[in-house]
């Protein structure tokens, strides 16, 4: 499925400042990431704060890693998700038992990944490519080679790993993806003076989003929609 433009998603958001500022500059969809290991881990109560922040037309999207059914459940019920994202080794059947729609994130590190999270989730709303870390779910800030992706997709693939601001717009050129998903590439550095999201080599504060970073970020993606 090819996209008629490139959505967006900035994923990792820990504030309700940080999930108006991505609405405000566009952002189709955020991410609250339900993961204790993770630094951009959400409690229930932070979680509630940002869905009361986020307007309407703004996709709510809770991101997983091999839970149990227990706690999706216990986050539904007290978080308005509108979709579930899957980043573990979670099964189909175990995506698809919570009557909402879900997408899975898998690691890549060659065509055959892709072409196997096809024909395996074939009832998901999308497959998420993320870079291959044989320690990390998702999360590594790596880019991985875009050209194994196929061109064929039955359903919509969803760009991550790595993007910010200074490739996001070739990575849309190559890729055609259905949509794009970005967190490290738009959160705060501790750099006092500012890097820009190019920068590499920067500690950037895991959760904390830039809103400059994120403007410039989502403007990247509509100059190439506007383009194409």
């Amino acid at each position: 499925m090819q996209p008629g433009r490139t959505r967006t998603k900035i994923c990792g958001i820990t504030r309700p400042e940080d999930a108006v500022a991505a609405a405000a500059a566009g952002a189709d969809a955020i991410g609250l990431v339900f993961y204790e290991p993770s630094p951009r881990c959400v409690s229930l109560e932070q979680a509630r704060a940002i869905a009361d922040a986020v307007p309407a037309f703004v996709t709510l999207t809770g991101l997983f890693v091999n839970p149990d059914r227990m706690l999706v459940e216990q986050v539904l019920s007290r978080v308005p998700l509108d979709l579930l994202q899957f980043h573990g080794d979670e099964s189909p059947g175990f995506c698809d038992q919570f009557h909402r729609r879900w997408i899975k994130a898998i690691r890549v590190r060659a065509r055959d990944d892709v072409e196997q999270g096809f024909k395996c989730w074939r009832r998901a709303s999308g497959l998420l490519v993320d870079a291959y870390d044989p320690q990390r779910y998702g999360g590594t800030g790596q880019c991985f080679d875009w050209s194994v992706i196929p061109e064929q997709r039955p359903m919509p693939l969803i760009l991550a790993g790595g993007l910010d601001a200074s490739n996001v717009a070739e990575a849309i050129r190559q890729v055609r993806p259905w949509g794009v998903d970005v967190s490290g590439g738009v959160e705060a550095s501790d750099n006092p003076g500012g890097a820009s999201s190019g920068d590499t080599g920067k500690a950037t504060k895991k959760g904390i989003k830039d809103a400059a970073k994120i403007t410039e970020f989502l403007s990247e993606v509509n100059r190439v929609n506007q383009a194409d």
